[in-house]
């Protein structure tokens, strides 16, 4: 699945338990639609991301930055401190793609650190069949 949106803060660095690091933050997915009556209805999805292959790419994704995300993505329930159901969504990221204002379009294989390019994209591997 592939999802575009805008952070919504900066994203953080995590650890666990087992000495593996995560980079975790929030994206938040606009849409619309025109319902029966042609009135345009706005809507924003939020998603709680996590990205396990590298940590160096969390210094890059900061409130407001646009990214593309391929990966899956899966829904939780639970119940909080003052008994109320709660609900969200989780995308378990393996791909990032950053937008910005240039037509240039490259991988971050092949631009690491390159300032013009319009995407750079995390989490890219050989592994084609072909």
């Amino acid at each position: 699945m592939n999802i575009i949106g805008r952070l919504t803060k900066d994203a953080k660095v995590y650890t666990t338990s087992k000495d593996k690091q995560v980079v975790n933050f929030s994206l938040a997915v606009n849409d619309s639609y025109r319902n029966k009556q042609g009135e345009r209805i706005e809507q924003t999805a939020f998603f709680d991301c996590a990205y396990w292959l590298s940590t160096g790419v969390a210094q890059h994704l900061t409130k407001g930055t646009l990214v593309e995300l391929s990966g899956r993505v899966s829904a939780r329930a639970w119940t909080n401190a003052n008994g109320e159901i709660r609900a969200g969504l989780n995308f378990h990221t393996s791909e990032i793609k950053f937008y910005t204002g240039s037509k240039k379009s490259q991988t971050s294989q092949d631009t690491a650190g390159s300032e013009n390019s319009n995407v750079v994209a995390y989490g890219i591997t050989d592994d084609l069949p072909f």
